[in-house]
This record gives structure tokens, C-alpha cells and sequence, in this order.
């Protein structure tokens, strides 16, 4: 079956696809562009121009690779590719793809025996910053390591680090000279052990292909057709790997969302997807905008997240349109410390359990791998099981390494005209799957990763026709290699970046406090803040029907409650709803309530902040651009009513428009010095101009 054409070709396999999707799947040979949003099918739909190409003779399926950022999405983008009956296509990460090619070029470009790959990189740090003399403390040795990983992505040598850093504003764990040098020393140190590391394999094979002209025109007949996934995270590394692979050649397709960069701390940007009809004038562009993962409710609230985002380029203006019907309204909660909080999202979740909702369909989502603590505590205690995402691995558990091997046995001695999935339930009864679960604890969770191996059995059984234990096990064995691990009952507590790519029914954003999201060492730095706002809409767009957001006032019970809530929440909470604000607007106008300001929730005294509805210790959120569009639209309009141009409207009320982004009358009413009058005169153009229609 290797290389085979898909079972269903033609036009007929594009019928389930909306007519975005099918726009893109069916685009002709040559560069695309999608930009997908999130939920949208962005997986669905590259999987389905790769099957319709090589469906429609185009390409031959050996003729196509497709590169992701994680195992775990090249592993769903083969299950995929297998259900539409393509075999034969290379779906793998850019680490994964370089480091085969590597491997085999290796003899011909450096002659002697492969390097060994390194797991990891401490070790050699830890000998270089000795030899400059930063000693071995283990926190330094990680934040090096990061310095290093950075630099290399971004191509950036040892000597050019210190001006390469400064420019970008790294937050260096030492001084630039020393990073650079313990850089020099790490790579000198690995390079005599005749070691590589995982950056190595993009530089080796980069050198292969871009050097040695035999090498290049060997792949480039092998390989003709491009996919790559998340475009919007690659660094200038993968991008120079993925430039060597084309050859100046443009069979290119990128999917991405510029909406969710997250990682360019790691040297990841955005500058790729959105200047690509720059490189490629005639490429097709596609939008995907239809979110067919989350309610209605939820939706909205990622929407009004990201459209509050600052400085955005017009490739990443997506609004993104429920598909699905309604859902519940995303709930919000304060609480005085984080053990209540905790402790609430914990009895939140076992209610979510007792209506029937999955364990391994919730997700805990924090920014910082360290707020796990009392939320693992606080599960504990209600009697939940959970799994902390980037824990140990499946597939290195003792469990599922004696299921292994007992399932390679099986498949000597076992016929292959038995069902498979009794097959593999029988042979995981020996090493502990009993007919029913035990009652809890680490018993409980060894009997849900076998079970979970039973499930993949039934998902190969309902994909391949007459799969049988021999290829059960290639499949465990592939996954494996890949880290691609099957889904095990348990509620998934995981950070902000690692919850990427993943989706569940009901997530629980939680410690939404100003210092943690955004992080504190983000706050100053435009970018850096903005990052953390695509990261807070990332978490939210993680959520399928329920969506919990939360915060605390302190830290430990009876602590100092110095916290105030994450500006990313202005907007968002109930009481900034249209008819609350209506009502507050009245009150404030009445006198009857005393303002409060909108980012920390505390007492307005002066005429400007009351005006602004945002203290003088909170910081700004103006959209600049927006400011200028009020002022010139302001200008104009007192052109026209020959007036000066604050009786139209105040710079202080601009200022308010532009910072509070109104969507309705109501929201105009509810800032201070806008009355109806005014509304009624002037809210008409000021709406369009928030909303970009006009200026």
C-alpha cells in the first residue's frame, strides 16, 4: 500500500469540507496560504489537499512532506492521512524530518559514523559555564540553555550574540559577553564528543542541502510537494531549512494564525505567514473562520480577547463565527487566596464529572508550571484523577513498557484471523486490565493507560480494513518514537503553552491576576504583553462548551490581597455586559453609586480617571491607531459643523473611546461625558470608526 492513491478521490472526497476549507483543499499546485483560525478545521483541511493532490495525480504520495511543530500533531495528521487512504506521505516535525534525512546523507557528507544525539543539553552547559565561571547553579544552567536554544534558532552565532540579544531585549541570565562565551564553550565541548543536539539537526541538514549540490538534487526529486503546519510559530532556522527544501521552488502550503504566536521567546514570529503573498505574489490565500469547536458563548469571549490586542497586522484580523449551538455563558470568579480558588475549581470539576462530562475532556490551564501545586492537591483531595501534561511519558511508564512487551510476544504466537481488539484485551489481562476498574488511586491510573491501548486498538481496527496485531504494534511502536501517546482518563492540568494544539470540553482558566497573566517581567515591553494576550487567547480558545476564568486576591490564606485582576479581563466580565453597563451608567450619572475603575475595580477620585474609568495606578490600554482614526474623523466632523473640534468631543474623551473600544451604544453611554445627545448625533460614526469602517 505504500504510495498508494487515496481510496477516495475526486471531487467527492471535498463534499464534507465547508467552501472555505474546500477552496483550499482544492487549490491548484503552488503556494497557499491558509489562515485558519482557531477551530476552524485547519487540520481537516491541509489533510484533504494532500489527498485531493495526490488523488487528482499531481503528486505521488511519496512526493509529499508535511512538517508540524509537535509529535503529537504529526501524529494526528497521519491518523488522518491513513482514514483518507493516503500511505506513503512523510508527516512528521521539523526535527524528525531533518534528523532521517541527516542520517542518510550523513556517509556521503561527512564520512565517518552519525553523531549520537544528545537527550540533553545540561550536562555541557554545565561544563561550559564552569570553564567561564558562572558556576553550576541549575536555574542558570536552564536559563543558558535557553540563550543557546534561541540563538541557534535564530541564527545566531557565539560572536554576534551580545548585539543580537541587546537589540531584541533578551532577558539575559547574565551578562551578554559571558552568555556568549559559556555559547562558544557549549558548542566546542559538543562538538568534541561528536555529539548533536536537536538544533543541530535543522543546521546539519540546512549545510547538506544548501552545500553540497548532489545531496539537494537527490532530495528535491524525491520530495516536490510542502505543507507545513502552525507557519506562525517557525523560527529563521526552520524557515532557512525549509528554504533549502524548496530550492527555489514554490509546491508550498502554509497554515497558521498569527493570533496565536506564543512562542517568540524561542525565536518563533509570525513575519513568515504574513509577508508570504509578498514572496509569493500569485499564491491563494484562504480564510478560515468558521469555528466549528466552540460554542456560540465561547467564541465571543475569544473574540472580544483578541480584537483588543494592539498594533495587529491585517493578516491576523480573523473573527472567528460559532458553528455549534448554544452553550452555557463563560463564568467568571474572584476569591480571597489561591486555596479557594483551588479548592472551588476542584468542586467545580467533580460537579462536571457527576453531569457526565469525561475526566480527560477538562482542563486546569495556568501560566507557570509552579501554580499546579494546589490545584494537584486541591483534585486529590475531592477524589479526581488528573494527569500534569508534561509529566512522565506514556510510553515510559513500567505499565505500558510490560504491556509492550507482552503485545510483541502476542504477535508471534497469535493468529491474525482474531478480532483484533479481544486479541489485545485478552493479553492486557495478564498484566493487570481487569473487567472492571479498581476504586482509585495509582492502581486506577495504571489500569487507564492499559485501557487507553485497548483504545487505540479500536481506533486502528475502525480505520484499517483487516488490521491485525502485527500492525497494532507497529502503530504503538510509531507512536512511541513520536511521543504521540494515547488520551488517558484524568483531568489535564497543564500550562497556557503546552495546552497548544490540544482541545477539551470544559477548561478552567485560572490565577488570571495581573503579574502572572500577563507575567511580570512582560509588563513594560508593548510586545511582550501582547504575546501574553495571544496566549490568554489561546487558553480560551482551548474550550469546546464550558469555560471557567478565575483569580485571587493573595497568595496564602489571610495574605495581603495585593493582587488585582488580569487587564485582559476588562471587557469581559458580566458587569461590563450591556445592560449591567447601561445600569451603571445611570447610576453613575445619578449619583447613586461611586465609580470604580474598570482594570483593578478601585474608588475613582480625579476628573480625569473617572473620565478614562481606569485609576492612575493601572496601566494604559489605548489602541494608538485607533486614537488617530477618532482624531481625524473628529477633525473632519468639525470642519463640517464649523465648530471647534472639542465640542464634537474632548481629546480626553477620544482617549476614553480609544481605550474601552465601545461596540454599542450602551458602552458609549457608559464613559463619562457621552451623554444621549451625543449618542445620538455623533454614536453612528464613532461605532464605525472603532470598528475600523471608517476614520
Amino acid at each position: 500500500m505504500v504510495g498508494a492513491s487515496p481510496t477516495n478521490t475526486g471531487s467527492g472526497m471535498l463534499e464534507a469540507l465547508d467552501p472555505e476549507q474546500r477552496a483550499a483543499a482544492s487549490a491548484p499546485r503552488g503556494p497557499v496560504c491558509v489562515l485558519a483560525g482557531a477551530g476552524t478545521g485547519k487540520t481537516r483541511t491541509i489533510t484533504h489537499r494532500i489527498a485531493h493532490l495526490i488523488g487528482s495525480g499531481h503528486i505521488s504520495a511519496g512526493q509529499v512532506l508535511a512538517v508540524t511543530f509537535t509529535a503529537r500533531a504529526a501524529g494526528e495528521m497521519r491518523t488522518r492521512l491513513r482514514a483518507l487512504g493516503v500511505h506513503g506521505a512523510q508527516a512528521l516535525t521539523f526535527h524528525a524530518a531533518a534528523r532521517r534525512q541527516l542520517r542518510y546523507f550523513w556517509p556521503r557528507v561527512v564520512g565517518d559514523r552519525p553523531w549520537d544525539l544528545l537527550d540533553g543539553k545540561l550536562r555541557f552547559v554545565g561544563q561550559a559555564a564552569q570553564r567561564v565561571g558562572l558556576g553550576a547553579d541549575a536555574e542558570i544552567l536552564r536559563d543558558l540553555a535557553t540563550e543557546i536554544e534561541w540563538a541557534k534558532a535564530s541564527l545566531v552565532a557565539p560572536d554576534d550574540y551580545p548585539i543580537a540579544a541587546a537589540r531584541v531585549q533578551r532577558d539575559t541570565p547574565a551578562p551578554t559577553a559571558q552568555v556568549a562565551e559559556v555559547y562558544r564553550a557549549y558548542e566546542e565541548i559538543k562538538n568534541s564528543a561528536r555529539v548533536l543536539d536537536f538544533d543541530d539537526l535543522l543546521l546539519h541538514t540546512t549545510a547538506a542541502l544548501e552545500e553540497h549540490d548532489e545531496v539537494a538534487r537527490e532530495f528535491r526529486d524525491r520530495y516536490r510537494c510542502f505543507v507545513v503546519d502552525e507557519y506562525q510559530d517557525v523560527t529563521p532556522l526552520q524557515q532557512r531549512l525549509l528554504d533549502a527544501w524548496l530550492g527555489g521552488r514554490d509546491d508550498l502550503t502554509v497554515v497558521g494564525d498569527a493570533n496565536q504566536t506564543i512562542y517568540s521567546f524561542g525565536g518563533a514570529s509570525p513575519r513568515p505567514l504574513l509577508e508570504f503573498t509578498r514572496r509569493f505574489p500569485d499564491a491563494t490565500v484562504v480564510r478560515l473562520e468558521r469555528d466549528y469547536r466552540s460554542t456560540p458563548q465561547v467564541v465571543d469571549l475569544a473574540n472580544s480577547v483578541i480584537a483588543a490586542a494592539r498594533n495587529r497586522p491585517a493578516g491576523s484580523r480573523l473573527r472567528l463565527i460559532g458553528q455549534r449551538p448554544d452553550g452555557p455563558d463563560p463564568r467568571f470568579a474572584e476569591y480571597e487566596d489561591e486555596p479557594s480558588e483551588a479548592a472551588a475549581v476542584a468542586a467545580r470539576v467533580r460537579y462536571l464529572l457527576n453531569a457526565g462530562v469525561a475526566a480527560s475532556e477538562i482542563a486546569i490551564l495556568y501560566r507557570v508550571n509552579a501554580q499546579s501545586e494546589a490545584y494537584e492537591r486541591a483534585l486529590a483531595e475531592m477524589g479526581v484523577p488528573y494527569l500534569v501534561r508534561g509529566g512522565e511519558r506514556f510510553f515510559e511508564r513500567r505499565e505500558i513498557r510490560q504491556a509492550m512487551a507482552a503485545l510483541r510476544t502476542a504477535t508471534v504466537e497469535r493468529s491474525t484471523d482474531e478480532d483484533l481488539v479481544m486479541v489485545v484485551r485478552r493479553v492486557l489481562a495478564k498484566v493487570g486490565l481487569t473487567e472492571q476498574p479498581p476504586a482509585g488511586g495509582a492502581a486506577k491510573e495504571r489500569w487507564d493507560a492499559l485501557l487507553a491501548l485497548v483504545e487505540v486498538a479500536e481506533e486502528l481496527s475502525s480505520t484499517v480494513e483487516g488490521a491485525d496485531m502485527s500492525r497494532y504494534v507497529a502503530e504503538l511502536e510509531q507512536r512511541a518514537a513520536a511521543q504521540h501517546p494515547p488520551t488517558v482518563e484524568g483531568v489535564t492540568l497543564a500550562s497556557l503553552h503546552a495546552a497548544k494544539g490540544l482541545e477539551w470540553d470544559a477548561v478552567f482558566l485560572v490565577g488570571l491576576a495581573e503579574g502572572i497573566l500577563p507575567i511580570q517581567h512582560a509588563d513594560g515591553d508593548e510586545a511582550a504583553v501582547e504575546e501574553e494576550r495571544r496566549l490568554f487567547y489561546v487558553g480560551v480558545t482551548r474550550a469546546r462548551e464550558h469555560l471557567w476564568l478565575s483569580w485571587s486576591l493573595s497568595r496564602h490564606p489571610g495574605g495581603r490581597r495585593h493582587r488585582r485582576r488580569s487587564r485582559f479581563l476588562h471587557g469581559l466580565l458580566p458587569e461590563h455586559h450591556s445592560a449591567a453597563r447601561l445600569g451603571r451608567a445611570r447610576q453613575l450619572r445619578d449619583g447613586t453609586a461611586k465609580p470604580r475603575c474598570r482594570v483593578c475595580g478601585g474608588p475613582l477620585l480625579e476628573t480625569m480617571e473617572i473620565k478614562l474609568a481606569r485609576c492612575g495606578r493601572c496601566p494604559s490600554n489605548v489602541d494608538e491607531d485607533l486614537l488617530a482614526r477618532l482624531k481625524e474623523w473628529r477633525t473632519g466632523r468639525a470642519r463640517e459643523l464649523r465648530v471647534p473640534p472639542f465640542v464634537v468631543f474632548t481629546d480626553a474623551t477620544l482617549v476614553a473611546i480609544a481605550e474601552q473600544r465601545p461596540v454599542d451604544p450602551v458602552g458609549l453611554v457608559s464613559i463619562s461625558g457621552i451623554g444621549p445627545t451625543k449618542v445620538e448625533r455623533f454614536g453612528s460614526d464613532v461605532l464605525a470608526v472603532v470598528r475600523g469602517e471608517r476614520g
